[in-house]
């Protein structure tokens, strides 16, 4: 179960005196939209309006200006990079599972140095994971990333650099979550073996094979494109995930190979607003998910911004970089 602090929430609203509230949850959490909306419309008399466009991050907060007075982000954790908004409330909804000792015997295959990483739902077991890793002899490391990174030891499906900051000291990393697409974040930016420890199901499992199966979608996709004249740089219009610097870099980078290059601005990327564009190929510098999971959706290739360098020779494959959104750097 997640812990969706509702009588925090309701504190809040009561306390900050919103008369209406935007509540905004990723698509697992849909399904309690209404119950949450209504526990808070019955605690706080505020208005409760839920926002339904897609939800896959931080990056995805909603502009609820001229929709409610304040915005309730329920499954991810703040993006430090991007500041801080008052009327914005973020709930992590942790989980309550626990890890049993007995988990023990299925990670024997540890090295002696582990760095230990997880999604926001499941960092309060990193405690607990660490100390049966050192009562097992081993050594553990919990990363700090970036400041896109809110918590030590945290990936985001764009973000390993809290893994990138143990990387030297470590030998193999264990992710604790379920599901693939934050583990293959670690899989692909770090050169370790990343095993993932499911604490709902107890699995353990390692990345290698999903890895090296998208790696070479990946190669399929570069060559492709190899032929492509004419290609579509998408800039995405969210605060979270806009890198218009990059595609400008990128465009010039193509016009210089002689390639044609277009830049195009858009909120949503699928293939149905795509569809209208005459081009060969697109370079999406947008969340690199986009590219990497959901590649098959698209009938031109779309590459990521590493894979363009790829691609245009200025970059080896052997050099292939997962292509992570940063935070901007500061002075």
């Amino acid at each position: 179960m997640f812990d969706f602090e509702l009588d925090r929430a309701s504190a809040w609203i009561s306390g900050g005196g919103y008369s209406s509230v935007a509540l905004q949850l990723p698509e697992g959490l849909k399904v309690r939209a209404a119950e949450i909306s209504e526990k808070l419309f019955s605690a706080t008399g505020a208005e409760i309006i839920i926002a339904g466009r897609p939800c896959y991050g931080a990056c995805d907060a909603m502009d609820y200006k001229g929709v409610a007075d304040a915005l309730i982000h329920f499954g991810h954790s703040p993006i430090p990079s991007q500041g801080e908004d008052p009327n914005v409330l973020y709930i992590e909804a942790r989980s309550d599972a626990e890890i049993d000792g007995s988990v023990m015997d299925k990670l024997e295959s540890l090295p002696k140095k582990v760095g230990l990483l997880a999604t926001v739902q499941y960092l309060g077991l990193l405690p607990r994971m660490r100390a049966l890793l050192e009562s097992s002899g081993r050594e553990v490391l919990i990363g700090e990333g970036d400041r896109r990174i809110c918590h030590p030891g945290q990936v985001l499906g764009c973000n390993c650099t809290a893994a990138e900051s143990v990387s030297d000291g470590a030998d193999a990393f264990l992710f604790i979550g379920e599901g693939d697409f934050h583990p293959l974040a670690a899989a692909f930016g770090m050169r370790q073996q990343v095993m993932v420890l499911n604490p709902v199901t107890g699995e353990v499992r390692d990345m290698a094979e999903a890895r090296d199966r998208i790696l070479r979608k990946r190669f399929a996709a570069i060559q492709r494109a190899a032929q492509a004249q004419t290609f579509l740089v998408i800039v995405c219009s969210k605060t979270g995930q806009n890198r218009s610097e990059d595609a400008s870099r990128i465009t010039g980078m193509l016009r210089s190979h002689g390639r044609t290059a277009f830049k195009v601005v858009m909120e949503e990327i699928n293939p149905m607003s795509l569809m209208a564009y005459r081009v060969d190929a697109y370079v999406n510098t947008a969340c690199p998910r986009i590219a990497m999971d959901d590649s098959a959706r698209y009938e031109r290739p779309m590459l990521t911004i590493p894979e363009v360098e790829v691609l245009l020779g200025e970059r080896e494959w052997d050099g292939y970089e997962f292509d992570q959104i940063r935070a901007p750097r500061t002075v």
